[in-house]
């Protein structure tokens, strides 16, 4: 039953904030001697537990050194990290304020999987975050997309329903897990599409996009 609110929940990467740097995995790649395309399998394969928060960044860097059978050392593990930081830092700076006009009109959140010292960087650096109703990291509530765990979490800690959220991810496998918990869905591709989705579902005081 729906509590009739209007709940729109962001994803961070690839709707507000970009996709890793480009070049950043060959960076990090140099700087353990190995291959590119063997870091890449190692990083991404140890990362789900990272975002999960079921690893810390120590923990998370070890696994993929000792993955590439390479050392393991406290100095390469924290330039590692600084440098996976960095590389995920960005945002659009559009989607920002579109996120921002939107507090007039609906309740704005978000929902990212993102590493737990990730999010405390990325706090930091965007203070914005800090006006939101909601943000939900991966890391810090030790649930990441699609698992029902991390939408389960947005809707008990928001006191609402299912019903009132429209999700927004550029990932169609979390939208429809989103969709599968009774939230509203929608496929992000670029923001004239999103206003005019968003611009439908809101009843009332519709914002202004140009």
């Amino acid at each position: 039953m729906s509590t009739d609110r209007n709940i729109v929940l962001f994803d961070l990467f690839g709707v507000i904030a970009r996709h890793q740097r480009p070049g950043a995995l060959e960076m990090m790649a140099a700087r353990c001697h190995a291959p590119t395309d063997a870091f890449t399998t190692a990083y991404w394969g140890c990362r789900p537990p990272y975002d999960a928060g079921q690893q810390s960044a120590p923990e998370y860097w070890t696994a993929v050194l000792c993955w590439l059978s390479l050392p393991v050392d406290a100095d390469t593990i924290e330039e590692l990290r600084l440098t996976d930081i960095d590389s995920w830092s960005r945002v659009d700076d559009q989607m920002v304020a579109y996120a921002q006009s939107l507090c007039d009109s609906a309740e704005v959140a978000m929902l990212s999987n993102i590493p737990s010292d990730h999010a405390d960087a990325f706090l930091t650096a965007q203070p914005w975050l800090h006006n939101l109703d909601h943000v939900a990291f991966s890391g810090k509530i030790k649930a990441a997309k699609p698992a029902p765990a991390a939408f389960h979490h947005c809707v008990v800690a928001m006191r609402a329903a299912p019903t009132d959220f429209l999700f927004v991810d550029d990932r169609e496998e979390n939208v429809r897990a989103a969709q599968a918990m009774g939230m509203n869905g929608h496929v992000f591709t670029d923001r004239d599409e999103l206003a005019a989705v968003i611009n439908t579902w809101l009843p009332t005081r519709r914002p202004t996009w140009k």
